[in-house]
């Protein structure tokens, strides 16, 4: 069975930047693929970014040059480092992994406002 567990959601203002962190727990760790989803306030869960266990990295193009996300599978752990952060940016962030079937942790808040 996996867990998946965030942290480091807050409160930021604008142009500022959070380091969102999840730790899976579990086995093979290196063989999933990772991804980091939001959810705005009456909006759809999207996808922000992802990381295949190949190594591809992916993001949606609202995020490109502003988040970056990395794994270290050493620590089970899967990173989201979000940088010039914008109001739009505000949302729960969900932390997934996926094989052969998709695992989702319990989410944290992120809020960009002044």
């Amino acid at each position: 069975q996996v867990q998946l567990v965030e942290s480091g959601g807050g409160w930021v203002q604008p142009g500022g930047s959070l380091r969102l962190s999840c730790v899976f727990s579990g086995r093979s760790f290196s063989a999933y693929s990772m991804g980091w989803y939001r959810q705005a306030p009456d909006k759809q869960r999207e996808l922000v970014a992802r990381i295949l266990s190949s190594g591809n990295i992916g993001y949606a193009d609202s995020v490109k040059d502003r988040f970056a996300i990395s794994k270290d599978n050493a620590k089970n752990t899967v990173y989201l480092q979000m940088n010039s952060l914008k109001l739009e940016d505000t949302g729960v962030y969900y932390c997934t992994a996926f094989a052969l079937k998709t695992y989702w942790g319990q989410g944290t808040q992120v809020t960009v406002s002044s």
